[in-house]
């Protein structure tokens, strides 16, 4: 995990307009949106001093995709509190990237930032995300409609996670 480089947002915008990475998405992004996304992590970075941090591949420097802590969307179980996301390229899916850099953005919620609470939400169908969840030890908190999202879309029913400090482990697996 690192901060973002100009040299990422080729390769992040090529990641957001890929259908298939969005899939649990309502729509894949523009350059302009992937380009306006990579203006607002960085804001949130100077603001914070922590966020949405830029993946690649340890050995080779390839951008991957992103993982980090980001503000819960409002009209939500958590708003006001802290969500912990990532999104990967198809290359790097199944490779065990968004688990381990999860951890490390845990470890970094938990250590340095002092929080007492990390949520996680996606879309009640991604299977893939949720067992990323499951396996950095989150529970499931409540299954709602995410308010951002059209009604009727199926992709409107979200679940929700959350761990506490109390509950953390480097270890989960």
């Amino acid at each position: 995990m690192r901060r973002w480089r100009a040299a990422d947002r080729e390769p992040f915008a090529a990641m957001n307009a890929d259908p298939e990475v969005m899939r649990y998405f309502p729509t894949p992004l523009t350059r302009g949106e992937s380009d306006a996304l990579v203006e607002r992590i960085e804001r949130r970075f100077e603001l914070e001093g922590f966020g949405l941090w830029a993946l690649e591949v340890a050995g080779t420097g390839e951008f991957v995709g992103f993982t980090g802590l980001n503000p819960m969307p409002p009209g939500l179980p958590g708003e006001g509190g802290t969500e912990l996301g990532w999104r990967l390229a198809r290359s790097a899916w199944g490779r065990g990237y968004a688990t381990e850099a999860g951890r490390a953005a845990l470890a970094v919620a938990f250590g340095e930032v002092g929080l007492d609470a990390v949520w996680s939400l996606t879309a009640a169908v991604n299977e893939r995300s949720i067992a990323v969840m499951e396996r950095l030890g989150m529970t499931h908190i409540a299954s709602v409609d995410h308010p951002q999202v059209a009604a009727g879309s199926p992709l409107r029913p979200h679940v929700l996670y959350r761990l506490d400090l109390p509950g953390w482990s480097r270890a989960a697996s």
